[in-house]
């Protein structure tokens, strides 16, 4: 029976997103561990020498990284070689197409509701966002229909306001499938 639930984050609005998330998907009983890092390097960095420092028995793993401009492919090969070399090979890995806020873009109805502006909600009808894991940058496009928009404040204000049914990220979806697996295991 899983009790711990580990995250390891390249970012912090990527533990503010996964805090606002957990009610929608974490179990009594288990704990939600955040351990984030000074961006994507910092991450690939550190990562095999904390897996292999956690010694909390019934934990599981799971990595979130942003693609960004890389090949998603060779990310998650790279990352999931890293976790085997922790001797983790169980741990999940799940990368946010292009960036976290693809996310948010998936569910304009929640960022609407996150920032009091119901007319936002009208994007989810356009084309562009159709498919949001597919857009250079979704934080500026959160940030053009936001001009105040900030990573952490809007993970916070967004998360718990997504619903897995209506979002169209792809990559959001695949994380979120994961952690429920993850919580039923």
């Amino acid at each position: 029976m899983i009790e711990h639930l580990v995250f390891l984050l390249e970012e912090p609005s990527a533990a503010d997103f996964l805090r606002g998330t957990q009610q929608h998907w974490l179990p009594l009983g288990v704990t939600a561990h955040f351990l984030v890092f000074e961006g994507k390097q910092d991450l690939e960095k550190q990562m095999v020498r904390r897996l292999q420092g956690w010694l909390r028995p019934n934990s599981r793993f799971l990595v979130l990284r942003d693609q960004d401009s890389g090949d998603c492919v060779q990310i998650k090969m790279r990352l999931a070689d890293l976790c085997s070399q922790a001797g983790k090979p169980e741990a999940i890995v799940r990368i946010a197409c292009r960036e976290l806020e693809a996310f948010f873009v998936g569910d304009w109805q929640a960022v609407s509701e996150a920032f009091d502006k119901p007319a936002l909600a009208a994007h989810d009808r356009k084309a562009k966002y159709r498919n949001p894991d597919s857009l250079g940058s979704p934080s500026r496009e959160l940030s053009k229909a936001i001009p105040t928009y900030q990573k952490g404040d809007g993970a916070r204000r967004i998360a718990p306001l997504l619903i897995p049914q209506r979002n169209r990220s792809t990559s959001f979806l695949a994380l979120y499938r994961s952690l429920i697996q993850l919580a039923e295991s």
